[in-house]
């Protein structure tokens, strides 16, 4: 059975892990509210990220919602992704979404990310 946890070993957590896919990343996905950045890793799992600023989500109370429901939907869905260290990043409009909004734009952005990755196996 699948495990759906979302263990500090499913996190960027160092600022050199960060710097790694910020320097090198493999796949873009962008949105006009969300730009995802992401490198293949050698781990067997994907690991996310999040880089929301103040001066593009305001309040502290909706970057942590925002937050909150990317987690969610990446630890519903970990196991379809490829092995990827992926970093969310907001950008300006992100907080004027409602819930469901995040939700599906989240879910497309996982697809798109699949595709892209699927797209560099078949390539190599």
């Amino acid at each position: 059975m699948a495990e759906f946890g979302y263990p500090r070993a499913s996190r960027l957590l160092t600022p050199g892990d960060f710097k790694c896919v910020f320097d090198r990343a493999s796949f873009k996905v962008s949105d006009p509210s969300l730009l995802i950045l992401a490198r293949t890793n050698e781990l067997g799992h994907p690991r996310l990220g999040f880089v929301i600023s103040k001066k593009n989500v305001r309040r502290a109370v909706k970057r942590s919602h925002i937050r909150r429901i990317i987690r969610e939907s990446f630890r519903l869905r970990q196991h379809q992704l490829p092995s990827v260290d992926i970093i969310i990043l907001a950008r300006k409009g992100l907080d004027t979404l409602d819930s469901s909004q995040l939700r599906t734009l989240i879910e497309r952005s996982w697809t798109r990310l699949e595709r892209k990755s699927s797209n560099a196996q078949k390539d190599n």
